[in-house]
């Protein structure tokens, strides 16, 4: 029964069926196959249920509407001005500065996406005022954007605790160190690539002078209620004053009070519009969680989770090898599937294997939603690469191209992530 389930669920994605139609129609599809399977339609129904009847859930759309608000309120460019004041004139300074913005937006919005519409509507114009290639900086936006799903809080961190038992607020601290290692990886391209290209040193010095004639406190103090946002929303969880998902609730009361009071970028009749639209990308999550769930349940009263962990251990019995062959199905799965569908479908299955090579859960998380934000920049479905494809009217696969460079500094980062445990464990 197992591989009928298993057959009828890869059949489905191979016709081009939703993921969600492919997981009903594979635990369901057994029950009118053959008799004696280890559920009935009344624990499909139940399981399904259970999944979407999880307090944990209520933290992605409070997130999802916190990133919304802030990225109405023109946050993006206030933590843009601050970096490319400290950067200057430096060689690489600006492109290091959009790095940094992703970096930041990232901590305010949770998403990939969302990360690369706020911050390469704003970034990509001025690099290319500044002088630098249109492709390269559009690349460069997609690639760091993928930092909103790796710096919390990250909605793909959510998914990943609620499918695997694992503490939200464990893998939100333990993002952080991956997060700024990440970023630092490809500034230090950035600067090398700037360094080889060559920059326009007129223009940026004529950047910085004029957000040095605004005042350096004028700047600091417009971007100041932007960059106290991340520090409100980890501060709360990791001190343990606020639980993940009302440390979601408290993001979206603090974003409207700085969006609409304070920089009044957003006003009162826009808040049910930008509600609905959180509601709108957080309906798909919830549905794919609630049939993750069953799917999982499903596997489990089969024993497939104990069959495919002796298979993968048998096959691969030491954890060098486990992590490099999860890291290179992550890979290819980030290139075809949205991060969602990956964690929700496969993270079940893997963490009690991994747990048994004596891998962390909260590491492991972290090496998956790595490799999945990687993902959001590979050819053919990288959806990061699609946003910035948009904004700087750039065919996807030129795109593509110029990223792989960035996305080889990425994986590098992500190498080191994977085969050092202490930067994803050590702040917990």
């Amino acid at each position: 029964m197992i591989s009928v389930l298993l057959i009828l669920f890869f059949a489905g994605l191979l016709v081009g069926l939703p993921i969600i139609v492919s997981i009903g129609i594979s635990v369901i599809g057994p029950l009118f196959l053959s008799e004696g399977v280890a559920y009935s339609a009344d624990s499909f129904i139940r399981w399904t249920l259970g999944g979407a009847d999880n307090t944990t859930s209520i933290a992605i759309p409070m997130f999802i509407l916190a990133g919304a608000i802030m990225a109405k309120g023109g946050i993006s460019q206030r933590l843009f001005n601050v970096f490319a004041l400290v950067a200057g004139k430096k060689t690489g300074g600006l492109p290091c500065a959009v790095v940094l913005t992703c970096l930041f937006y990232g901590a305010i919005s949770g998403s990939g996406p969302a990360t690369a519409a706020a911050v390469g509507s704003m970034a990509i114009p001025i690099l290319v005022n500044m002088g630098y290639n249109k492709v390269f900086s559009a690349a460069l936006v997609a690639t760091a954007a993928g930092l909103g799903v790796i710096i919390p809080p990250s909605i793909p961190f959510v998914l990943y605790g609620m499918v695997s038992n694992t503490s939200v607020g464990e893998l939100f601290i333990a993002g952080i160190l991956p997060g700024l290692l990440i970023g630092a990886f490809l500034m230090i391209y950035a600067v090398i690539y700037c360094k080889i290209r060559g920059e326009d040193k007129e223009k940026i010095a004529a950047n910085y002078e004029g957000l040095k004639k605004r005042g350096i406190f004028r700047v600091l103090r417009e971007s100041f209620w932007a960059v106290l946002s991340p520090v409100i929303i980890l501060g709360g969880i990791y001190s343990g004053i606020v639980t993940p998902t009302e440390a979601a609730t408290v993001s979206v009361f603090y974003s409207l009070i700085v969006s609409v009071l304070i920089y009044r970028h957003v006003t009162v009749r826009e808040i049910p519009h930008l509600m609905v639209e959180a509601i709108k990308s957080y309906a798909p999550i919830i549905i794919l969680i609630a049939m993750a769930t069953a799917f999982s349940r499903a596997l489990t009263m089969m024993n497939a989770p104990k069959l495919i962990g002796d298979f993968i251990i048998n096959t691969f019995p030491n954890k060098t090898s486990f992590i490099l062959v999860i890291l290179l199905v992550f890979f290819i799965i980030g290139m075809f599937m949205d991060a969602a569908p990956g964690i929700a479908v496969l993270a079940p299955i893997l963490v009690p294997v991994a747990t048994t090579l004596g891998i962390s859960p909260v590491h492991f998380g972290v090496m998956l939603i790595v490799n999945l934000a990687i993902g959001q920049v590979t050819p053919p479905f990288g959806t990061n690469l699609f946003v910035s494809s948009g904004l700087a009217k750039v065919p996807v696969l030129e795109l593509g191209k110029k990223a792989m460079p960035l996305v080889a500094v990425f994986v590098a980062a992500l190498l080191v992530i994977a085969f050092v445990p202490w930067l994803s464990l050590a702040l917990i």
